[in-house]
């Protein structure tokens, strides 16, 4: 008897370990109090969001040259978390010039005052209904974020997107905005063609209409920030601010002199970029480097 009921026992285990991956993910209750950040994951079902543990060591006074854009905002958070009214935000323009990083400072400048991030990616868009409708914590202000938003011809997502923000009866919540990242200033491609009213596009017999409700999606958005290019003083600053940052903690002394300029300068050149990240980059290998060498040199000693 004790053999059969250990073999069915066995079965069992083996059905339910095959099974397992096919159920639902288990749904975390998240403690909004304790938790700063959550990630929407979709499967089946409804999906969840899954809770991250985040660092806030980026500071909105580390992010250098983009001052108006570090305002703009800043201000428009500040009146979110008041519980005034406020905008879904876009900033769009060149990589690595600092448009994630910024809204990640926002988290660390705003987290005291109730403001919760949630990341969710292009591809879940579509979910973005029912995420809002599990966040119902009023004690909180969320910013749902998606990073590099864009859509491609023939796609059709982006006007979930529309109606969510701005255009359907059941619009997300007075504690909820949106901030989307992108390269594209209207999140669509755009051609020359669109400009061509004249003819037929692809068929299109009017083609100024398909032009104006790409444009529409851009324009759910009422804050726009662009981002540019770094030139070459812009780039050197971030580099020394980042070296400073990082050699401070650590000890080491330095100091900014015309042959760390170029060789800053070439790390960028070899790269094919010059921006926020580059410099971040640059500075983390070259006082690593550094500290390796000053490690070394004192044990030889």
């Amino acid at each position: 008897m004790n053999t059969e009921l250990n073999a069915f026992l066995l079965r069992a285990d083996q059905l339910m370990a095959r099974l397992e991956p096919l159920l639902p993910a288990r749904r975390q209750i998240i403690d909004w109090q304790h938790t700063l950040a959550a990630r929407w994951q979709a499967g089946r079902g409804e999906g969840y969001l899954l809770p991250l543990q985040v660092d806030l060591d980026l500071e909105l006074d580390d992010l250098l040259g983009i001052d108006r854009q570090r305002d703009l905002l800043a201000a428009n958070t500040r009146q979110f978390v008041a519980g005034f009214p406020a905008n879904h935000a876009l900033l769009w323009g060149a990589r690595g010039t600092g448009k994630s990083s910024l809204i990640r400072a926002l988290l660390a400048r705003f987290a005291c005052d109730g403001l919760r991030l949630i990341e969710i990616e292009r591809d879940f868009l579509a979910d973005l209904p029912r995420l809002v409708e599990q966040l119902g914590n009023p004690d909180c202000r969320f910013i749902v974020f998606c990073d590099d938003l864009s859509f491609e011809a023939g796609e059709g997502d982006y006007r979930v997107l529309k109606s969510v923000l701005d255009g359907s009866l059941e619009r997300a919540p007075d504690n909820v905005l949106l901030y989307a990242t992108s390269n594209r200033r209207h999140l669509v491609p755009e051609r020359q063609t669109d400009n061509d009213s004249w003819q037929l596009v692809e068929g299109e017999v009017h083609p100024n209409e398909a032009v104006e409700d790409k444009i529409a999606l851009s324009d759910r958005f009422g804050l726009w920030l662009s981002f540019y290019p770094f030139s070459q003083d812009h780039y050197l600053t971030v580099v020394q601010h980042w070296i400073s940052v990082l050699a401070g903690p650590a000890g080491l002394d330095w100091c900014w002199d015309e042959a760390l300029a170029k060789e800053a300068v070439r790390w960028a050149a070899a790269r094919g970029n010059r921006n926020g990240r580059c410099a971040f980059q640059y500075a983390r290998q070259w006082v690593g480097a550094r500290l390796l060498e000053s490690g070394q040199a004192e044990r030889e000693a």
